[in-house]
C-alpha cells in the first residue's frame, strides 16, 4: 500500500499530461492526446497544446494542423480532439456496456421515457447519423434529417423554434458511432462523415483499458471519478473495474492507478513554472474536484454553468482563473484574478508565460491584467 498526500498527486497528474516540462513533439504525439482533449471554445484546443510544446522555428502558433487529428463527440457527448487512429478502439471503449449504462448516460428531463430504451436509444441515433450525414452539412439540418429516424421517446417539442428535435445528449454521445465529426461550431456549426468510419459497435470492447487510461493520466482515483467522467454510474464502473491495479491512499482515501504509474507517483519531483490553461483542459477533467482545487467557493470560479474562464497553473497548483480580450490584431489581453496575492516572482513567471497564449492566438505580444 502507497500512502501519499495531495500535492504528491497533483505532481504526478502535471507530469503525465505533459504540464511540467515541454515537449517538442507534435501535437498527434503528445500523451495528452490518449484521453483526448476537449475543445470548448474556438482556441482552448491551441492554448492546451501551446501549453505542452515548444515554439518550432517559422510557426506561431499551436494550431493542430496535422490530419493525423480530428475532433468528435467523445467522452461525455463533449468534442474532443483526438487521434484519428485511435478512433476504431475509442468507438467501442465508449459505448455503454449495459442498458443501465446507457440509461445514465441519457438520462434528461428533455426526454423522461427516453432512458428506458437503453442500448437501442444508442444503436437507433448511430444509425440515422450514418443515413443522414453522407457530407459536410449543418448542424441543424442533420438535427432534423436524424430527429425524423429515431424513435419518439429521444425527442421533445422545442418551443423556441416549434420543431421536434432529438435530445443534444442522446445524440452528442452516439456521434462517434454514427461516424461523424464535428466541421465547425458556433454560429456555423457543420458536421461531415468520418472517412472510412470504425464500425458500428455491437457491444463494448476495452472500457478497462479506458479506464486505465483515465487512471495513469488522472489518478489515482476510484470508480466514483471515472464514473462522472463518462456520465455513467459508480455502480457500472464497479462492475467493469480492471484488475491487477495498484491500490493507494491519498491523504487516506482509497485510490487506483495501474501498476507501473505507481512508482512514478512516489518518485515525481514537485513542478515548477506557470502555465496558462484554457477552460477544460485535460487536467481539470479529473472528478475529485476537491483535490484539484479545494475549496468550494474556488471551485465555483473554475467550473461555472456557463462560461468556464482558463485557469493559471503556478507550481503545479491552481493559483487562480483568467480570461483573454483580443486588443487589436496584434495583442492578446489576459486578465487574472489570483485566488491569492501573488508574489513578484509568481508574477514574474506567470508574466512570462503568457506569451505561449500569444502564440497559440497567433499575434505577437500578450498583456497581463492582474485584478
Amino acid at each position: 500500500m502507497i500512502d501519499v498526500d495531495r500535492a504528491q498527486v497533483m505532481a504526478f497528474r502535471v507530469a503525465a499530461l505533459g504540464l511540467a516540462e515541454r515537449s517538442d513533439a507534435h501535437p498527434a504525439d503528445l500523451p495528452v492526446l490518449d484521453l483526448g482533449v476537449q475543445d470548448s471554445t474556438p482556441d482552448s484546443t491551441r492554448i492546451a497544446l501551446t501549453a505542452r510544446t515548444t515554439a518550432e522555428p517559422g510557426r506561431t502558433t499551436a494550431e493542430p494542423g496535422d490530419d493525423r487529428l480530428i475532433i468528435v463527440w467523445g467522452a461525455r457527448g463533449a468534442p474532443h480532439l483526438h487521434r484519428r487512429a485511435d478512433l476504431p478502439s475509442l468507438v467501442e471503449q465508449l459505448w455503454p456496456v449495459s442498458d443501465d449504462d446507457a440509461a445514465a448516460r441519457i438520462k434528461s428531463g428533455q426526454i423522461p421515457d427516453g432512458a428506458r430504451l437503453g442500448l437501442r436509444a444508442f444503436t437507433a441515433t448511430a444509425e440515422a447519423f450514418r443515413a443522414v450525414v453522407t457530407g459536410p452539412m449543418p448542424r441543424g439540418q442533420a438535427s432534423t434529417e436524424v430527429s425524423r429516424r429515431v424513435p419518439a421517446e429521444l425527442t421533445y417539442d422545442c418551443k423556441s423554434c416549434g420543431a421536434r428535435h432529438i435530445a443534444g445528449n442522446v445524440w452528442q454521445h452516439a456521434g462517434l458511432a454514427g461516424g461523424v465529426e464535428v466541421l465547425a461550431r458556433g454560429k456555423d456549426a457543420s458536421l461531415g462523415p468520418i472517412p472510412d468510419p470504425p464500425p458500428l459497435p455491437s457491444a463494448n470492447r476495452g472500457v478497462d483499458r479506458l479506464i486505465e487510461t483515465y487512471l495513469r493520466l488522472l489518478g489515482p482515483a476510484g470508480p466514483a471519478e471515472v464514473a462522472k467522467y463518462l456520465g455513467s454510474t459508480t455502480a457500472v464502473i464497479k462492475g467493469v473495474w480492471p484488475s491487477g491495479l495498484a491500490e493507494v491512499r491519498v491523504d487516506g482515501r482509497r485510490a487506483w492507478l495501474p501498476q507501473p504509474e505507481a512508482a512514478r507517483l512516489e518518485s515525481v519531483p514537485a513542478p515548477h513554472g506557470a502555465r496558462w490553461l484554457p477552460a477544460m483542459d485535460p487536467l481539470l477533467q479529473a472528478r475529485d474536484r476537491d483535490l484539484l482545487v479545494p475549496g468550494r467557493e474556488r471551485q465555483k470560479e473554475v467550473w461555472r454553468i456557463l462560461g468556464n474562464p482558463g485557469v493559471l497553473l503556478l507550481d503545479g497548483e491552481i493559483a487562480g482563473v483568467w480570461r483573454a480580450r483580443m486588443s487589436g490584431r496584434k495583442r492578446v489581453d489576459l486578465t487574472v484574478t489570483p485566488f491569492e496575492r501573488l508574489s513578484k516572482a509568481q508574477t514574474s513567471l506567470a508574466e512570462e508565460e503568457a506569451g505561449q497564449v500569444a502564440r497559440a492566438r497567433g499575434v505577437p505580444e500578450a498583456r497581463v491584467i492582474f485584478e
